[in-house]
């Protein structure tokens, strides 16, 4: 297998606007301190995701600095790019299916999308998922007010994406019109996939042009942070769709955030 420790994903962010660039920002507190302890849970968790597969634990050979699993076959996801359309197609969509379930679903996120911590075996047409150390779980008020977040952007309602911005601090509501506008364009950019309920083409998608025009206005208009949470989540989702760009995936997309939207518990109501 080649080296891919140096491999990842395009960043497709800009700075601090919905889909916050995360290069430069510390991550969340690390998670409990035997890391296996983590991936014994999303193999549970995924046990009923067909195409995935999340390598076992060997608990008596692990400890809190050393991981042994059973060995997971296949090649990093981006090497994918070689196979047929219908295969790339595929594992796009299993790819973002996967996300949306660990954020809105599990609340437990998977944050690093370098492109080795997804192997792909044609044999087996899975996809196993490796190195949980970035692994974050994630508030449940926060989770709330995000598919609220997601949704507005596929649904393409500026109120709605502005009030729920400010309600989870990513806004304070005094910006200029100007970051106003800017912020609500890199949000429709995260929704674009799901406005539509036709298949998505990622390979002619403008989503990384349309988020990158904002970096200035944000770095020169911002008047604050977004909450921490934020920059881990929007790595992972990044990462996600720079995967799906990568491998020129065409899919329907809608219905994956449809079934997670609409079978969501929220808290407030």
């Amino acid at each position: 297998m080649a080296d891919t420790s140096a491999v990842s994903p395009a960043p497709l962010t800009a700075p601090l606007g919905p889909m916050a660039d995360t290069s430069a920002v510390p991550r969340l507190p690390a998670a409990p301190s035997a890391p296996w302890l983590i991936q014994v849970k999303f193999k549970e968790l995924l046990a009923d995701e067909p195409g995935v597969h999340v390598p076992a634990v060997v608990p008596e050979l692990s400890t809190a600095s050393i991981l042994t699993t059973h060995f997971a076959q296949g090649t990093p996801i981006d090497a994918a790019v070689e196979l047929a359309p219908e295969t790339r197609n595929a594992i796009g969509r299993r790819l973002l299916k996967l996300t949306l379930r660990e954020l809105f679903e599990f609340r437990h996120m998977q944050t690093d999308p370098n492109w080795s911590n997804f192997l792909y075996d044609a044999t087996s047409d899975t996809i196993s998922l490796l190195d949980f150390g970035a692994a974050r779980e994630y508030p449940k008020e926060f989770i709330d007010e995000y598919i609220r977040l997601v949704w507005a952007a596929a649904e393409q309602d500026e109120d709605e994406l502005i009030e729920v911005s400010v309600r989870l601090g990513m806004l304070t509501g005094d910006e200029s019109r100007k970051m106003m506008r800017a912020h609500i364009t890199a949000g429709f950019a995260i929704g674009e996939p799901f406005m539509h309920a036709g298949e998505f083409d990622f390979a002619e998608a403008k989503l990384t042009k349309q988020v990158r025009k904002q970096s200035d206005v944000f770095a020169k208009e911002r008047l604050v942070a977004p909450p921490t949470e934020v920059y881990s989540l929007h790595r992972r989702l990044a990462g996600a769709y720079s995967t799906c760009i990568k491998l020129g995936a065409t899919f329907v997309c809608r219905d994956l955030l449809e079934n997670v939207y609409h079978s969501y518990a929220f808290d407030d109501k």
